[in-house]
């Protein structure tokens, strides 16, 4: 059953929300702050997420920019403006449609519907060395075998896969998994998650092939055509 993410602060917009997308098929999770949709991405899989641009910790932007982070999936933004620029700001944020309220359901529903066919034919398999990652499942594998990751082991796995050709500050994986955790994130606590991860998937965590270290920049990911570091 498809599952829908919903992030919107109004609880009667959301419970009527919730109603039209539960008798129309969809399993509908929500999510009435940027911090309570954070926590569930790191641990419930979805479909495709319905975000409100207003949210009282944040804006829906942020979040936008963190599903597609955490699990590349359709964004359709829900938005009491219809001026261009907050259009355009969310399209180039990498939304996939946008909706202004009030919208008729069934154009809702349509929309939906659009964007999960457009997004059907992607790829959510990612293969580096002999580790598998499928986005859409959550599931790790090590050649052939299911490698268990806690929740902030997987967010720091998807950052490298999400940006293959970005060295990554460690200063950008401080934030996200500060982020992730609710709670302050220290250099030596990155350290030590970036050790758990390789000891996880690396074949060799001592002389690690998938995630490298860039010495004074941070970190990248690996590759076949890629030296060892």
């Amino acid at each position: 059953m498809t599952q829908i993410f919903l992030v919107e602060d109004d609880l009667t917009i959301a419970k009527n929300l919730m109603l039209l997308l539960r008798t129309e098929g969809f399993t509908v999770t929500h999510a009435a702050t940027r911090n309570e949709a954070l926590r569930l991405l790191i641990v419930r899989k979805f479909d495709l997420a319905l975000i409100d641009i207003s949210l009282p910790d944040g804006n829906g932007f942020t979040v936008c920019t963190e599903v597609k982070e955490v699990q590349p999936i359709p964004v359709i933004f829900l938005t009491a403006s219809d001026d261009e620029a907050s259009v355009v700001t969310g399209l180039n944020m990498g939304a996939d449609d946008y909706i202004t309220k009030p919208f008729r359901p069934r154009e809702l529903v349509a929309r939906i519907k659009n964007a999960l066919r457009k997004n059907g034919g992607k790829s959510s398999a990612f293969e580096i060395q002999n580790v598998q990652v499928n986005t859409a499942s959550g599931v790790v594998k090590k050649a052939g075998s299911e490698v268990f990751l806690s929740a902030l082991e997987y967010r720091l796995l998807l950052v490298f896969i999400n940006n293959p050709t970005s060295i990554i500050p460690r200063t950008r994986l401080l934030d996200e998994l500060w982020d992730a955790a609710g709670e302050f994130v220290n250099d030596n606590t990155l350290t030590v998650y970036i050790k758990r991860l390789r000891e996880k998937i690396e074949e060799n965590p001592a002389k690690p092939r998938i995630i490298l270290t860039v010495r004074g920049m941070g970190y990248r990911l690996g590759g076949r055509d890629h030296a060892p570091e």
